[in-house]
């Protein structure tokens, strides 16, 4: 059989990939993945996770047919379609009817955002049911970003974007491209795109760990963990004091002033004590700053989902704008969407700066943002009786939900657990009810969710690879058949048989760009590199950056350092998984990741921590046991562990109670303060 083109849908960074498929007595077997040479982002570049394909395809955990699990009955069964729909139905339907639409609700998960049509349809269905219990992994680790948008900019969807053919210093924090293929900055080859902005101009990383990106950089300072803020701060201090594009500010800031009061009291004595940093480094990245003028700044993980997240996501935002680099070229630039097509659409109206929306009722001091509630008050929900159906889609909310104990023992007590999936994991084995999908091999696909994302702007679209085998659907289908049954359709006037996936991707394609380049091209079409300017004039309030957000300056005023125990943890990615996805397969002949807890050579001496022995890290709301990897990477005072592995699970140590940012509602999962002990 002929090879196909098509591109991995495992993380935003958009690879080209070439699929060798062969015939195969059970369906066609996906035999190799290797990168697509004519792919105008990748070049023929793949990472493990894309690699890992294959193995994905044809993991032994696949879901290939419905499972039921009806009350007291100790687990799931097969079933048909028919039998699992007509089960499920009915008991959603004496749910609306008994406690109403909240008693419905959804945990979204990022692998969602990867399969454009399945996501679309939940969240069809939570509208047409009238339900308000909209949970996803924004506010897991990253709703920072969306906060610090709409606040200053006036939308929540404004991404600013490197522009990494003349940005002349580009500023990393918390944030490791080289593994995870970037953020919310798609990245495909990142060390290639690194080593190539080192040697144009500067690379500054601002990590605790000696990353594979920081080994690339010019300059590295290893902070504190959650002390990014404070760094922030000062370099916004200083350069409104000498070094800001003042003519920028003029026109297209407000609130210089309030930004300026509020960052006074970071002088450089009490920066340098509250990161660890000499104070030398410190003013060599000030240094670097000014000579570059316009700059970069990419954020990951380590800080969104810290306890100042939202603070360093502003302070960030708000240092690009006093260097007058946001919209602008050799600075960042903001993606309109090949799909989405954003200059082009009329300006937008702002709404009233950070209007929060009323939050779940059993935490109602937590907000809603953007539609949706805290991932966090998924938990309470349940436990206060409110919420009886929770559907998990493309996500895992025992390994991304603070204390996973308490977790579990919720979902264990809903009347009615949906896991929608490709391959069987823990959600999939307290489920009531199972969805086998079709998995990125086996059905057409568009890049939607991360159509903002990418380095330039383009698109692909690619055909379905192999047809998917045994009862495997695409979740649409399923979330369509449901509707249907609970009155609700969500593609009205349709046989849902007969309806394909191309089809309902056909009005995505139409209104982008080219439509028909996309469908006729092998691989990506590009349609330009970066544009500026339409952020200005179509999206900002009076064309102006709000610098000043009242309440981000009164949280910063009440933001005290990170509590002065001995150490700090910050969670990290690992290259070949994806969250909690791929934890137990790899590309042939790659080893699987371990996850070790990286310790200071100095501080396992001090505590009596060995090399491979194991290690206790306690926090006052857990603990937990893993094997120490006792390594200079890794800056004194700093320990670093894996998100969302199974052991250790750094959710353990944190609480849904008392460690939540108040004002979005986020899961701290980083910059924890914590006691390590050894393990005999």
């Amino acid at each position: 059989m002929p090879d196909v083109h098509s591109y991995c849908r495992i993380c935003a960074a958009t690879c080209g990939i070439v699929v060798s498929v062969a015939p195969g007595t059970g369906g066609e077997t996906v035999t190799r993945v290797r990168g697509d040479d004519s792919h105008p982002a990748s070049h023929g570049y793949t990472c493990p996770k894309g690699r890992a394909l294959p193995a994905l395809h044809h993991d032994p955990n696949r879901l290939d047919y419905p499972l039921l699990r009806r009350p007291g009955e100790p687990v799931a069964r097969r079933v048909s379609w028919q039998e699992l729909l007509d089960d499920l139905a009915p008991r959603i339907q004496q749910f609306l009817d008994e406690h109403g639409p909240d008693a419905v609700g959804a945990f979204i998960g990022t692998a969602s955002a990867f399969d454009t049509l399945g996501r679309q349809s939940t969240e069809q269905l939570l509208r047409a049911l009238g339900s308000r219990q909209k949970y996803t992994s924004l506010t897991v680790d990253a709703v920072a970003k969306v906060l610090a948008a709409e606040l200053m900019g006036g939308w929540s969807g404004l991404n600013p974007v490197w522009d990494e053919e003349r940005c002349r210093l580009l500023l990393v924090l918390g944030h490791n491209p080289v593994v995870s293929h970037g953020h919310t900055n798609a990245m495909s080859n990142p060390r290639s795109r690194l080593r190539a902005q080192a040697r144009r101009g500067e690379l500054w990383v601002v990590d605790p760990r000696s990353t594979e990106t920081a080994k690339l950089a010019t300059g590295h300072l290893q902070a504190r963990p959650g002390s990014d803020y404070a760094l922030l701060a000062f370099l916004v201090r200083e350069l409104l004091q000498d070094g800001a594009d003042r003519q920028f500010l003029s026109e297209h800031a407000i609130g210089t002033r309030e930004l300026a009061a509020a960052v006074q009291r970071f002088d450089i004595e009490s920066v340098a004590a509250e990161t660890d940093l000499p104070r030398e480094s410190i003013l060599d990245l000030l240094a670097a700053v000014r000579r570059a003028g316009r700059i970069a700044i990419l954020t990951g993980t380590g800080v969104d989902m810290s306890a100042a997240g939202s603070l360093s996501e502003w302070l960030s935002w708000a240092l690009a704008i006093v260097t007058g680099s946001l919209d602008r070229p050799g600075g960042m630039w903001f993606n309109p969407g090949y799909l989405m097509r954003l200059d082009s659409r009329p300006r937008r109206t702002a709404p009233p700066e950070g209007r929060a929306q009323p939050g779940p009722q059993s935490r109602p001091e937590l907000p809603g943002r953007f539609g949706e509630r805290p991932s966090v008050a998924i938990t309470s929900e349940i436990e206060a009786g409110n919420l009886h159906a929770l559907f998990v889609v493309g996500g895992n909310p025992l390994r991304a939900l603070p204390d996973s104990t308490r977790v579990r023992k919720a979902l264990e007590s809903l009347d009615v657990l949906v896991v929608a999936d490709v391959a069987g994991n823990e959600m999939s084995a307290l489920a009531t009810h199972v969805l086998p999908c079709t998995g990125q091999l086996e059905r057409p696909e568009v890049l939607f969710y991360t159509d903002m994302f990418q380095a330039t702007v383009m698109s692909q679209y690619t055909p379905r690879v192999v047809a998917p085998v045994a009862e495997r659907k695409p979740l649409w289908w399923a979330l369509g058949q449901l509707g249907r049954r609970l009155g609700c359709e969500l593609y009205a006037g349709t046989d849902l048989d007969a309806l394909s996936d191309d089809d309902l991707l056909r009005p995505i394609l139409q209104g982008s760009i080219d439509g028909q380049a996309l469908v006729h091209s092998p691989t990506a079409v590009v349609h330009s590199g970066p544009v500026f300017g339409w952020v200005t004039d179509k999206v900002l309030p009076d064309g102006r950056w709000r610098l000043a957000p009242a309440a981000l300056v009164e949280q910063l005023a009440r933001t005290a350092p990170v509590p002065a125990r001995r150490f700090v943890v910050t969670s990290r990615r690992t290259l070949r998984t994806m969250n909690s996805q791929l934890r137990t397969i790899s590309a042939p002949g790659e080893a699987l990741e371990e996850p070790d807890v990286l310790v200071n050579p100095d501080d396992a001496q001090a505590v009596g921590v060995v090399d491979g022995g194991r290690v206790r890290i306690s926090s006052p709301s857990g603990a937990v046991v893993g094997r120490a990897r006792v390594t200079g990477e890794i800056v004194r005072g700093a320990v670093s562990m894996n998100h969302g592995w199974v052991d250790p699970d750094v959710c353990r140590l944190t609480s849904a109670d008392r460690q939540v940012d108040p004002i979005t509602g986020m899961v701290l999962q980083s910059g924890i303060a914590v006691d390590l002990s050894p393990v005999p």
